[in-house]
């Protein structure tokens, strides 16, 4: 265990020192190495007498992509992070491809001293893995059945965690509500998402697909030929395996699939049934999500409808058409000018598409969640993330990952730099008091299950965050340059309904 931490300012931006308990690299599992690769997690059947040095980071778990950059990664990589001053689990994912508890941009030192200064200590857990398969999810509640009986020994309480995630990290923590259909083992109290939710695509006419991916594993590692290629697979080193993945084909396609178990059928059907954990949720996108992930080259509406076409498994002509009418070109995202045409390489339908994009990924799911939630008389707790950060484009607007930096109470931009510009680099004050905004409403929701408190008014000037409702539905809008405020979750309403009256017959969730 190790306590104080001092990190250095960045520009104008003074040094902090931080008052947390540290215990890093907590085994929760066996090793997934030799007979242990590919099979199901087991748990740690082995024990230490006297100290065990808690003052270093684990390995990451392999992954393949930006985030992985500069880490030592290793297949043996199933350890927890705790840091103390409820219990809060922070999963994050790159989609399902990349991503660790090394990563200091999910840095939850912050927030913990940040939620002593608030009277309402958090104690934070870390899980130590990529989650890149449906064994990766498993990892992940193995971890969970740690936390409960382990958890009371770090001062935190079992009845009490809350799981925390984004992205395809915020999709592993819907997962988790809907694992094994709905089933409650008692794991969690409450969840957050940005920028994901339950609602997650696992398509079974990609059964194919993965075979055909695995068979080209098989021959890239030297294994088509042999009797048990799983085997064989298992016997080669890591290093062998790992150049085998890490080409081009192989290295970013292993998404999570229905298998009847964990992941029990499509999402969609569950929620429709009622089959999910019931807790209360904090849930919420950006307002420019699409941007992220939207195809280029969109110049008018025929490329458009193209790109449409290709977005759903299911995708027809008819339902395509229907799209077009409930996204017309004049419909834009929330920080762009409507007068703004952008050129090559982006196209000048970029904004239509970029819209349409970010609905069919991210916020149709969001808003169908909370419908879901206020149906069945749960708490949900809704948001809009509307701040850009420095290193945003005009053409990004407040795309997809900006609200990390400010969840985190993350103001020195601490592991940004050099991929990114420090978010808050030359950003007015403003910038600072929303990440304090924001992470306060993380905290006050792990502590007590409500965002809501009487400081939180008096000392940033916003109004009550309802609960959703579909009567009222409404959400809180995270804004810098206007103060933070509620709105009627009811923007773009067409389009969005659309979207979700074909989450199942044609995106197939």
């Amino acid at each position: 265990m190790f306590g104080v931490s001092t990190i250095a300012g960045h520009g104008s931006t003074p040094a902090v020192t931080l008052r947390n308990d540290f215990f890093l690299g907590i085994p929760f599992a066996q090793p997934p190495t030799g007979d242990l690769r590919f099979p199901n997690p087991r748990p740690l059947q082995v024990s230490w007498k006297g100290e065990r040095d808690a003052t270093t980071f684990s390995p990451a778990c392999v992954g393949y992509g930006a985030s992985q950059m500069g880490y030592n990664i290793s297949e043996d990589c199933l350890y927890l992070n705790v840091r103390r001053p409820p219990g809060s689990n922070m999963k994050h994912h790159g989609g399902f491809a990349q991503g660790s508890g090394v990563d200091l941009r999910y840095n939850t030192s912050f927030m913990v001293q940040e939620s002593v200064s608030l009277s309402q200590p958090i104690l934070v857990n870390q899980v130590r893995d990529s989650g890149d398969t449906n064994v990766g999810l498993r990892d992940l509640r193995l971890a969970l059945q740690w936390i409960q009986e382990n958890i009371a020994s770090f001062g935190g309480d079992p009845g009490k965690v809350t799981i925390w995630g984004q992205s395809a990290g915020a999709g592993s923590v819907g997962i988790r509500v809907m694992a094994y259909n709905g089933r409650d083992d008692k794991l969690l109290r409450s969840a957050i998402m940005e920028s994901g939710s339950p609602v997650a695509i696992s398509d079974p006419d990609r059964k194919g697909y993965y075979q055909a991916a695995y068979h080209h594993l098989t021959q890239l590692a030297g294994c088509s030929n042999a009797p048990d290629s799983l085997e064989c697979l298992r016997s080669l080193s890591f290093e062998k395996l790992n150049a085998a993945v890490n080409t081009t084909a192989l290295n970013s396609i292993w998404f999570p699939q229905i298998d009847g178990d964990i992941i029990a059928r499509h999402s969609s059907e569950q929620l429709k049934e009622d089959a999910f954990v019931h807790v209360p949720i904090l849930i919420g996108t950006n307002s420019d999500e699409g941007t992220s992930f939207t195809p280029k080259g969109v110049n008018n509406t025929e490329i458009f409808k193209k790109a449409i076409q290709g977005s759903a498994p299911l995708m027809n002509a008819s339902f395509a058409d229907r799209v077009l009418v409930a996204y017309p070109a004049r419909n834009v995202l929330a920080n762009l000018d409507p007068t703004y045409r952008p050129g090559p390489p982006h196209g000048a339908q970029y904004r239509r598409a970029a819209t349409y994009y970010g609905d069919t990924q991210f916020i149709a799911s969001q808003r169908l969640t909370c419908e879901t939630w206020s149906a069945a008389g749960l708490t949900a707790y809704c948001f809009r993330f509307n701040a850009i950060p420095v290193w945003a484009t005009i053409l990004d607007g407040a795309t997809h990952f900006v609200e990390v930096a400010f969840a985190m109470l993350n103001v020195l931009g601490v592991s940004y730099p050099p991929v990114r510009i420090p978010p808050f680099e030359e950003k007015p004050p403003s910038y600072d008091n929303l990440a304090r905004l924001t992470s306060g409403d993380w905290i006050r929701f792990v502590h007590t299950g409500d965002v809501n408190s009487k400081a939180r008014s008096r000392s940033f000037g916003v109004p009550r965050w309802p609960r959703y409702s579909l009567r009222k539905p409404e959400g809180s809008v995270y804004d810098a340059n206007v103060t933070s405020h509620v709105e009627p979750d009811t923007y773009r309403a067409e389009g969005i309904s659309l979207i979700n009256s074909g989450v199942f017959v044609v995106y197939n969730k």
